[in-house]
C-alpha cells in the first residue's frame, strides 16, 4: 500500500488500536521522507559514546556490551532534550463528521498519538491535557517507561461530550508545567479568538513554543446544502435555519474570516497556526510539526 494511503484518516481509523495508528502514521511518514530535510528529525543512528554515570540506561546498547563487555550509549540525530505537551479539545463539536470522513475528535486523537509517538522516538518527554468545559485528563510530561502507553490509554477514552472552555487547559498548564518546551493545541476552535489569546499570552511570557492545529470537517469549510436546512448546535442544542444560498456564499466567507482572525491572533502571540481538513492525509500535520520544531531548535 502506498505511503499516502497509509496516512489516509479513513484507513487509519479502521486499525485495531491507537498505538498501531501512531506507529503506522509516523513510520510511514518517515519512510516517505526518505532522506529527511529536517536535521535532527531523521531519527537515524548518529554515534556511540561511552556510558557515564547519570546516563539513562535505556539507551545502553546491550549488544555491544555482550560482545565487548564495554558499556556504550547509542545516540541519535533526533535527540532534542525538550518536552511536548498536547492540549486536545474533546468538546461536543469535535464529534462532528460528514459522509465517510472521520470525526474531528478521531482525527485529533490520531494526530495526538502520532505526535506523542514521534516525540517518544526522539527520547523526549510528552504530556497531555484533554479538555472540554473542564480539564478531563492530564498526564504530566515524562519519559519514564510506560508513559507513552498511558498517553494512548488517555486518548482512547476521550469522548466528545459537552461545551468548550479554552481558558481551562491553559490555566491547568500554567499551574502544573513550568519548564519551557513545546505546546500543541488541537481543536476546532469554535471560540472567540481573543479569548483564546488571553489564555495563550501567559504561556508565551513563560517562553513556551506553541503550535495550533485547527481541525475542520470539509463541510465546515464548504457546506454542501442544496436546500434550506435546520441545523443543531452540538454543544448548546440551539437550532438554526440555514438557507442553501447562505451556506454557499456567506458562510464560507465567515469561516475564512474566523480562521484568519485566529491565525493572526496566534501568530501575534508568537505561535504557529495551520488549518487541517479531516479528509486529508496526516502528512501535512507532521510536516508542519517538524518545521515548527526545527525553527525552535
Amino acid at each position: 500500500m502506498a505511503v499516502q494511503n497509509l496516512l489516509d484518516p479513513t484507513v487509519l481509523v479502521r486499525l485495531s488500536n491507537i498505538e498501531l495508528v501512531a506507529r503506522t502514521v509516523v513510520d510511514g511518514f518517515l519512510t516517505g521522507l526518505h532522506r529527511s530535510p529536517f536535521f535532527g528529525f531523521s531519527l537515524e543512528f548518529a554515534e556511540y559514546r561511552p556510558y557515564v554515570q547519570g546516563d539513562d540506561p535505556r539507551f545502553v546498547d546491550w549488544n555491544v556490551f555482550s560482545r565487548t563487555e564495554r558499556t556504550y550509549i547509542k545516540r541519535y540525530l533526533g535527540e532534542t532534550n525538550t518536552h511536548l505537551v498536547i492540549l486536545l479539545d474533546a468538546s461536543a463539536s469535535m464529534g462532528y463528521k460528514s459522509g465517510k470522513n472521520v470525526s474531528k475528535l478521531e482525527y485529533g486523537k490520531m494526530l495526538a498519538a502520532s505526535l506523542a509517538y514521534l516525540t517518544t522516538k526522539q527520547h523526549d518527554a510528552t504530556g497531555l491535557i484533554v479538555f472540554d468545559e473542564k480539564v478531563r485528563d492530564y498526564r504530566h510530561p515524562s519519559i519514564r517507561p510506560g508513559h507513552f502507553h498511558s498517553i494512548l490509554h488517555t486518548l482512547e477514552r476521550a469522548e466528545a461530550a459537552t461545551g468548550t472552555n479554552m481558558a481551562q487547559p491553559f490555566e491547568h498548564f500554567r499551574q502544573y508545567v513550568s519548564k519551557r518546551g513545546l505546546v500543541v493545541v488541537i481543536s476546532d476552535f469554535y471560540y472567540d479568538p481573543e479569548e483564546v489569546i488571553k489564555g495563550v499570552r501567559p504561556l508565551a511570557f513563560q517562553g513556551q513554543d506553541m503550535a495550533f492545529f485547527h481541525l475542520l470537517d470539509p463541510t465546515e469549510i464548504q457546506p454542501d446544502l442544496t436546500e434550506t436546512t435546520v441545523l443543531e448546535d452540538m454543544e448548546t442544542g440551539d437550532l438554526l435555519e440555514v438557507s442553501s444560498e447562505f451556506a454557499r456564499k456567506e458562510y464560507p466567507e465567515r469561516i475564512r474570516a474566523h480562521a484568519e482572525s485566529l491565525k493572526k491572533a496566534v501568530q501575534g502571540a508568537g505561535g504557529d497556526y495551520v488549518m487541517l481538513d479531516t479528509s486529508k492525509p496526516m502528512d501535512l500535520a507532521l510536516r508542519e510539526y517538524l518545521t515548527f520544531r526545527q525553527r525552535r531548535r
